[in-house]
């Protein structure tokens, strides 16, 4: 009671502050706080108890904010299509693309008609985020002052909803903003140079487990500080431990008592666009179907943004057809349109239900809501079942079209003929290889030679290319006969850079100088002689992992110029034999000696250890990280998953700095053994809090850049053992 009190005054003599909540709704959201137990271990992990479900989503949505409010705040602001009212006119179209698939007031309506108990935990998501703002009332939210039940419809993508991040701004703002292009080329082959992201995931058989039991690597490659660890639990069955993305209220990846999930971002064709033929009368826009004309539907909206200390609004035309939203065109005459996944109930309800999965069949259950538009799944369980699937939502289309291709939107011959069901997914179970890896690329190569075969599906079900990741995984798990949690770490974190077992070859054959030409350039020779030496392995010591690393980013520099605008999407390895091809013996060794200069200009020296030069930093907490190369950093051995390296750590030079520093690659990493006794271990990228001089900010740093990991404590008593401190939301 003493408390309430105190909330009741603080909420009076706060009245300035927007977010005004109710001495009703604090007095309620206070009783349901008393229904939640939130210990922190001690590396600050919360271990989240509540009597119900919705207690511990209550809970779980508390703890996030005390440990990152900005992150949930600004991925709502992002998913709602809010983010010009804090960041200015540069994401008018950001939140345009947002309010194109699914508004508010769509959201509002799904939200009404939904499952008593799926409303229960969206209330719960509201309750618990509010009621921290309502119990920290210093803290500033840069807009949203009351989360609303109905947020998390609109932010099921980054889960496994639709994924409207694949669909080209710079498309929407052509199209609807003052000047429209007359043609349409995609020119996003820059994608080849920018940081890959996705994840590993990997699953160990009984038959080649240690222990006889399953086990389960779970990798996610996202940008640093992406998700938090935790552990949910309720007397209602939910006992899930893992990764959560800030402000969702599900584990992402993770595991309970009975098994373990780990998704990787996949390329299966899960959405489409369509070119639809469009004519002008009276004003009004028509699209041509099956030789009739049909209506474009026309909406206007007006988005506000932020503009100096003013509020201003624009406002557009958005358009429809049956298909989806136009979000561009490729001539006058042809729009294009998208349709994608638009069942953001379904995406919510799998994300949940799946985290009290009890075995392969109830996992298996739960995926028949065909909610996850966006990712694959590597799976294992208790009863020693692994399995993967590639892809989940997955429109049945006529094979005689291209699909990887605009369509024609003017015929029904196009049109979607339902979906595949589960079992027709390209997927693997129990494979006699004893692995299943998937490495964002092929699921063709996932078990090795246990894989499914290509010619037994669809093209659109699986398009994705292999890449040096994959390469690196089949070889790894192949030569492993026996895997324990140990092996498993280390299979997780082997060294080898597959890319330069490709790259390296064509630049020493290249190195053919005369006598004279040797003695003119010694530092080329020395490299030379390096570089034949070096296992393609990743050291923080490794002066050719340092070499290798920046003389092929400029040779793919030199590279992508070259590649014909006719020319379809590469995939990297294709990009990299590409460069390989096209530059001739002469660049590739002017190449090596630029990169020589370069790393001498920048570090005093070429032979510059990679560890010294591949930095760990962090100082502000902020989701645009500062970095300094007069403050402290660590070194860190692994690379870009470009390279093939399982472990990925992307870095690069930021304005004012010489060295890189990471932002993008292995988050939240977990070992499972899935026995009698749940077993895992983990690490995080530096720490759970978001505050610099807290505890728990940097903690696991040394762990991370080391390729350590600490116990996971997911039984009561394991974590009452190593427990910091026990309380409830607001006490």
């Amino acid at each position: 009671m003493r408390l309430l009190l105190s909330l009741l005054l603080i909420l009076t003599g706060s009245a300035a502050q927007a977010q005004k909540f109710t001495p009703a709704e604090v007095a309620r959201w206070q009783q349901q706080a008393k229904q939640v137990s939130i210990t922190r271990d001690t590396y600050g992990v919360p271990h989240i108890y509540g009597k119900t479900d919705a207690d511990a989503v209550f809970g779980l949505l508390y703890t996030q904010c005390e440990d990152d409010f900005d992150r949930v705040e600004t991925n709502y602001l992002d998913a709602i299509g809010r983010l010009a009212e804090v960041e200015g006119e540069a994401q008018l179209y950001h939140d345009l693309r947002a309010r194109l698939f699914l508004d508010s007031t769509q959201a509002i309506n799904i939200y009404k008609k939904s499952p008593a108990e799926m409303k229960l935990l969206l209330d719960a998501f509201a309750a618990g985020t509010n009621y921290y703002l309502a119990t920290h009332p210093t803290v500033k939210p840069r807009l949203l002052r009351r989360f609303q039940p109905w947020m998390p419809l609109m932010f099921s993508e980054g889960s496994i909803g639709g994924n409207i991040s694949v669909v080209s701004l710079g498309r929407i703002k052509d199209f609807y903003g003052a000047q429209k292009s007359s043609s349409w080329i995609d020119t996003d082959f820059g994608r080849t140079d920018r940081e890959p992201v996705g994840s590993n995931g990997f699953a160990i058989a009984p038959s080649k487990s240690a222990s006889g039991h399953a086990l389960l690597l779970i990798n996610p490659h996202t940008s640093f500080y992406f998700r938090s660890e935790v552990q949910m639990v309720s007397q209602q069955g939910l006992n899930a431990y893992g990764a959560v993305t800030w402000g969702q209220f599900f584990i992402y990846q993770g595991f309970n008592e009975h098994c373990g999930w780990m998704h990787t971002s996949s390329q299966a064709d899960s959405m489409d666009e369509y070119l639809e033929t469009v004519e002008e009368k009276g004003g009004n826009y028509f699209y041509k179907y099956d030789g009739k004309l049909r209506a474009v539907t026309a909406q206007k909206v007006t988005l506000p943004y932020k503009s100096g200390d003013k509020m201003l609004r624009k406002t557009f035309t958005i358009y429809r057809t049956h298909h989806g939203p136009i979000v561009g065109q490729k001539s006058a005459g042809q729009w294009v349109a998208v349709r994608m996944m638009n069942a953001p109930l379904a995406a919510l309800q799998q994300s949940y239900q799946r985290t009290k999965a009890t075995d392969y069949a109830s996992f298996q259950q739960v995926m028949k809501l065909n909610g996850n538009a966006s990712n694959n799944t590597v799976f294992a369980d208790t009863k020693g079942i692994i399995a993967y699937w590639h892809g989940n939502f997955m429109p049945k289309r006529d094979p005689k079209f291209d699909w990887s291709q605009p369509v024609d939107g003017s015929t029904s011959a196009t049109e979607w003929q339902g979906f595949h069901p589960v079992s027709e997914l390209v997927q693997v179970h129990n494979p006699a290889s004893g692995f299943i890896q998937n490495c964002n690329s092929t699921p063709f190569t996932v078990s090795g030679p246990s894989s499914p075969q290509a010619a037994k599906y669809p093209k659109y079900e699986a398009p994705d290319a292999e890449n040096y990741r994959g390469l690196n995984a089949v070889r790894v798990l192949s030569r492993k006969a026996v895997v324990s949690l140990d092996t498993l770490i280390a299979a997780a974190d082997d060294p080898h850079l597959t890319a330069f077992d490709d790259m390296l070859p064509p630049l020493l054959a290249a190195y053919q100088p005369t006598s004279a030409e040797k003695a003119a350039a010694p530092a080329v020779a020395e490299a030379i002689v390096m570089l034949r030496a070096w296992n393609h392995n990743y050291a923080q010591t490794s002066v050719a992992q340092t070499v290798a690393i920046y003389w092929a980013e400029r040779l793919l520099a030199k590279a992508r110029a070259r590649v014909p605008e006719a020319q379809p999407q590469l995939d990297y390895i294709s990009f990299v034999r590409f460069a390989l091809a096209n530059t001739s013996p002469t660049e590739k060794m002017a190449t090596l000696a630029e990169t020589l200069d370069d790393l001498t200009r920048d570090f005093g020296t070429w032979k510059t250890a990679w560890g010294e030069v591949n930095r760990y930093q962090r100082l502000t907490g902020r989701i645009e990280e500062k970095y300094d190369d007069q403050q402290p950093s660590r070194p860190v051995a692994f690379t870009s998953s470009a390279w093939g390296s399982l472990a990925a750590f992307g870095a690069r030079a930021y304005p004012g700095t010489k060295k890189r520093y990471g932002n993008v690659g292995n988050s939240f990493v977990a070992v499972v053994e899935f026995g009698p006794r749940i077993v895992a271990r983990s690490v995080v990228t530096g720490g759970q809090s978001s505050r610099p001089g807290t505890p728990h900010f940097t903690d696991q740093a040394d762990l991370y850049c080391n390729g350590r990991f600490k116990e996971v404590r997911f039984y009561p008593e394991d974590v009452k053992a190593h427990a910091e401190k026990t309380y409830y939301p607001g006490q």
